[in-house]
């Protein structure tokens, strides 16, 4: 990418932010009054008045509504919220009147449950000391686009910068999208979903997983299956192991212990729970980026997961684990309908 400093572009820059609602050219920390008013009492306007957002609880605040074309080139965030997924993303792109990205905001980022930090490090998303979410997939929009957070909770701030482009896109340029589900607990013997309904031609392009194990002993035997373009009972694309799928190999155990790892394209760069190796109660945060190796689509997508593990006498055991992701894809495709979105008892990770 370093090759795309060296040329002339027909671009403009332009952020969103607290300090500058609208993104307009020379319209940031223009702020008379505003949420550390108080703070800046002594120093006036241009003295960082308005940094961030207060939510009421139970409330949806708009963090961005922009009209024109270009593209988000990276999102960064970071809240108060008391609990994991009490705030709610939703990006809207041209229009839409329902959302093309819908997850809870510490899911979109790969970390469910970020009241506890780990480092996450990689090209699609980090997760900086001590909770700075940030997110650099390019987002591209024709007509514009609206960034809402719904607060599930109580009252919380909200600081948030969203860098932009704007700039003439192509007529072939795909819209960003990305997608959340739960099951808790999965019925016996039936693969995890983590995408599927999902029209129109595009390429995926990430997967995170937080997978809680409840069951002792070796829990990621199952394979990651894409069906597509009309694939019904049997997939084009079929993994050898949930480990595999995600990068690592013999159950990313290193001298008897799993080993965290985070890397450009694929990590499991936080595990949560009780201790020790193949024991139960133990949540796994996996991220698994498809940069380079895109699986493309002409018409349709569908994606899954085996929950495996092991039994008495060698065999497989079906889990029936609390699975929950995120799936990112691109596509031309606006109107894909999303799964029913789960209320807030269902989203909490006990």
């Amino acid at each position: 990418m370093l090759e795309n400093l060296t040329t002339k572009k027909n671009i403009k820059t332009f952020s969103i932010s607290p300090e500058n609602l609208t993104g307009e050219k020379g319209g940031g920390g223009r702020a008379v009054v505003g949420s550390a008013s108080e703070a800046s009492r002594e120093l006036g306007v241009g003295w960082k008045v308005n940094p961030y957002l207060k939510v009421e609880a139970h409330s949806t605040v708009i963090l961005a509504d922009y009209k024109g074309q270009g593209a988000i080139k990276h999102i960064w965030m970071t809240d108060c919220a008391y609990a994991s997924r009490q705030l709610i993303l939703r990006i809207f792109f041209d229009g839409q009147k329902t959302p093309n990205v819908e997850a809870p905001l510490s899911d979109f980022f790969c970390s469910a449950d970020y009241k506890e930090f780990r480092q996450l490090t990689s090209l699609a998303m980090c997760v900086n000391p001590a909770k700075g979410l940030n997110c650099y997939f390019e987002m591209p929009f024709f007509k514009g686009f609206r960034i809402e957070v719904e607060n599930l909770g109580g009252e919380c701030n909200i600081y948030y910068q969203i860098d932009c482009e704007e700039k003439k896109l192509s007529p072939e340029t795909l819209y960003f999208h990305a997608q959340f589900r739960r099951v808790n607990p999965l019925p016996y013997m039936q693969p995890y979903v983590i995408l599927d309904n999902i029209k129109g031609k595009g390429h995926y392009v990430g997967t995170y997983i937080n997978w809680g194990v409840k069951s002792n002993g070796w829990w990621g035997e199952g394979e990651v299956k894409f069906y597509i373009d009309g694939d019904t009972e049997y997939p084009t694309v079929c993994g050898t192991g949930t480990e595999d799928y995600f990068c690592g190999a013999y159950n990313f155990d290193v001298n008897g212990k799993y080993t965290e790892f985070c890397t450009p394209y694929s990590g499991m760069h936080k595990i949560s729970g009780t201790d020790g190796l193949y024991r139960s109660q133990r949540y796994f945060n996996l991220y698994r980026w498809h940069i380079t190796d895109p699986v493309y689509f002409e018409n349709d997508l569908k994606v899954t997961v085996q929950a495996l593990g092991w039994r008495s006498g060698n065999r497989y055991l079906p889990l029936q684990d609390d699975i929950s992701s995120v799936a990112y894809w691109y596509s031309d495709n606006l109107e894909d309908e999303y799964p029913a979105f789960p209320s807030v008892n269902e989203l909490e990770i006990i």
